[in-house]
């Protein structure tokens, strides 16, 4: 199925002219691919139902499980039932296609009981859990691995069938569950959902993103060495405390997402896929290609119809049984590059066509973009992507990858080169907006400050890189020092000038809105396996003698502010005012100007920027005292423009007291 027409993501870029084969020969590959799967349906979202056919079902006959193998000679079904020891009446039998299938009668199996499998093959034998395993508990003393019947006599039912999310603009609060206590311990849903949510709604985010959802043996790893991909994680609790946490989130307006890991797997082979059959290849590439080289992990190979309907339905799966209202598709970058990008620095479009693409990658991803948008077209997606390759955020029909959204992963880089290596009398606020907004128009970008990578212990939060060890000692109310000032100051100018210059969302990371003070450590044996940086500290943003107050404070006027226009990401962004010297930006959108002043010594007075004639007045700045500013502008005063030399058509003088190291919002009256 091919197209002579020039596909519109070539058209309407002239630099991907002399890769357009390449783009076209992409994109009907895909085509390919989706008829082959879908035969004469030509429903990706019939196509992707193996986890109402795999794994353990409860009928009204009793119970069916089965199991995908194709190397298997026997497989059994062991456990607390059968005191862990094979027996004939759990013996599975071959069908068609490689698939072992078993019947069980009511009596056979009980809410609540363990189980594994023992796949034989020739010349070995292992224990197993099973690969579509909706439920799968650690035992607290053994620390061993089991998946669990789970068949509660009242499942949880949703309140919310149908939602649709606000995303203009999609505001995400990035958290992980286990983390999200201020106890040293691990969290569960339910706490998060009781203590956590109610704080998130508060602050005005529309969008949670939850991460290390899929179950994973090691804790430490924040989700992303896979185990049991169709399992949510049993440390935070059962699969009816996530449905009513995500239940809840809709009820008071807030999209779930998900941190999904579909681009490698953990190596395990008891807990998870590896040598799940005896061979290395069965859901991975064999020889050179099976092991990540950075990551100690395994890679799928997506040119396998199997490993396709795998991921596929687990992408349907997480939408159907639970509700998510989308995902974030976690190190796409290893994913689009037989390299995995390592080692390559992307400096031209050449990097993104030069046959170290894996095409069957980039095939699974708009395969599984066309499917989740199938099953619920308000459905979000987010792609976690370094190198830039153009079209990842571009419609498919157009020769894209069919992501909603791409994260905007070189500003958190930007923000840290800026602060390590350049003086403060350097920074030039021009460069920073360029920054902020140099992007592909026809891409919609997540923008951050910082995520959860800058708040891992051996990186800095963008706070700690501005005060480091003075957090400890000079954060109450009265005793700041200089560190403290000049931090906190740029603190808020940082997130507020990444945040207003969006074309698509923002993402911050739990506790970073209120400059959480720590580093996040998980318990290992290096640090004698303690809790104490794998939480967060609620008790500093909620005391009012602690300017983490004024900082949490700060980022709800922030949300506020952004959210009182509608659709503001899709408003024009037009730059009034840059000037080098000074080190001051200004910028409008809708009715709203942004102005910052990132000069740490002078303050200006009578400062004159080009702005839309009218008036205006402050309806945010970051130095307020209610923030932990200085109360040096005097917010109640209605400026009036006027005119001057200078002057434009439709523009007059906006003259502004803009102190040093400050930022402000006015709005036109």
């Amino acid at each position: 199925m091919k197209s002579s027409k020039m596909l519109p993501l070539v058209a309407s870029d002239p630099w991907l002219e002399p890769y357009s084969h390449a783009i076209q020969g992409r994109y009907d590959y895909f085509l390919s691919v989706e008829k082959r799967l879908t035969g004469e349906s030509g429903c990706l979202s019939d196509f992707a139902t193996g986890y109402l056919y795999f794994g353990l079902h409860h009928t009204p006959d009793g119970w069916i499980f089965r199991e995908w193998a194709p190397n298997a000679t026997a497989i059994f079904m062991i456990g607390d039932f059968s005191a862990w020891e094979k027996s004939l009446e759990y013996q599975l039998s071959k069908l068609e296609n490689d698939v072992w299938e078993i019947k069980l009668p009511e009596k056979a199996l009980k809410h609540l009981q363990l189980y594994k499998l023992v796949v034989e093959w020739e010349g070995g034998f292992g224990e197993r859990i099973p690969a579509w395993s909706k439920r799968v508990v650690q035992d607290e003393h053994t620390k061993i691995f089991s998946a669990q019947v789970w068949n509660p006599e009242n499942p949880f039912q949703f309140k919310v069938d149908k939602f649709v999310p606000d995303t203009k603009p999609l505001l995400i609060y990035e958290c992980h569950i286990g983390m999200s206590s201020p106890e040293e311990k691990v969290s569960t849903y339910e706490e998060f959902r009781i203590n956590i949510l109610p704080r998130i709604a508060r602050d005005g985010y529309n969008c949670i993103q939850i991460m290390a959802i899929q179950e994973h043996p090691y804790y430490g790893s924040f989700g992303y060495h896979v185990s049991s991909f169709f399992a949510p994680s049993s440390r935070f609790g059962t699969p009816d405390d996530l449905k009513r946490l995500i239940d809840q989130a809709h009820e008071i307006g807030i999209a779930v997402i998900m941190d999904i890991v579909h681009s490698h797997a953990v190596k395990n082979e008891v807990e998870g896929l590896g040598r799940f059959d005896g061979t290395p290849y069965q859901y991975f590439h064999g020889g050179n290609r099976r092991e990540h080289p950075a990551w100690d992990s395994l890679c799928f190979d997506y040119a396998k119809p199997a490993v396709l309907h795998f991921l596929l339905s687990n992408c349907k799966y997480w939408l159907d049984e639970f509700k998510f209202d989308g995902f974030r598709f976690d190190g796409v970058t290893s994913m689009l590059y037989r390299s995995h990008g390592l080692g390559e620095d992307f400096s031209g479009y050449s990097s993104y066509y030069n046959l170290n693409q894996d095409g069957d990658a980039i095939c699974y991803l708009t395969l599984a973009n066309k499917l989740i948008h199938e099953v619920n077209p308000n459905a979000i997606t987010v792609a976690e992507e370094v190198s830039g390759i153009p079209g990842l955020a571009a419609k498919i029909n157009d020769g894209g990858f069919g992501f909603d959204y791409r994260m905007a992963m070189g500003i958190p880089d930007f923000w840290i080169k800026y602060i390590k290596e350049v003086k403060d009398e350097e920074w030039k606020a021009g460069h920073i907006f360029w920054e902020l907004t140099n992007r592909r128009a026809d891409e919609k970008t997540i923008s951050y400050a910082e995520s959860h990578d800058q708040a891992l212990v051996g990186d800095k939060t963008i706070i700690f890189r501005l005060i480091d060890a003075d957090m400890y000692w000079h954060m109450q109310r009265g005793d700041e020092n200089f560190r403290v000032v000049r931090g906190v100051a740029l603190h808020k100018m940082i997130r507020l000038i990444t945040a207003t210059t969006i074309n698509g969302g923002y993402l911050n990371f739990m506790g970073n809105e209120f400059g959480h003070p720590e580093w996040i450590d998980f318990p290992r044996e290096g640090n004698g396996w303690s809790y104490k940086y794998a939480r967060r500290q609620w008790n500093l943003v909620d005391n009012q003698n602690f300017i983490y107050y004024g900082l949490g404070e700060f980022d709800r006027a922030m949300i506020e502010t952004i959210t009182s226009v509608k659709a503001f990401n899709e408003t024009p962004i037009i730059k009034l005012w840059d000037n080098e010297g000074d080190q001051i930006i200004a910028y409008q959108r809708d009715k709203m100007v942004f102005v910052f002043n990132f000069n740490g010594t002078k303050s200006f007075a009578d400062y004159g920027i080009l702005a839309e004639s009218g008036s205006y007045k402050v309806i945010l700045n970051t130095d307020n005292p209610v923030f932990e500013g200085h109360g040096l502008i005097d917010e109640s005063i209605e400026h009036f423009t006027c005119k001057g030399p200078g002057d434009m058509p439709g523009k007059e003088w906006l003259k502004l007291y803009i102190p040093a190291r400050t930022a402000f919002v006015l709005k036109k009256q």
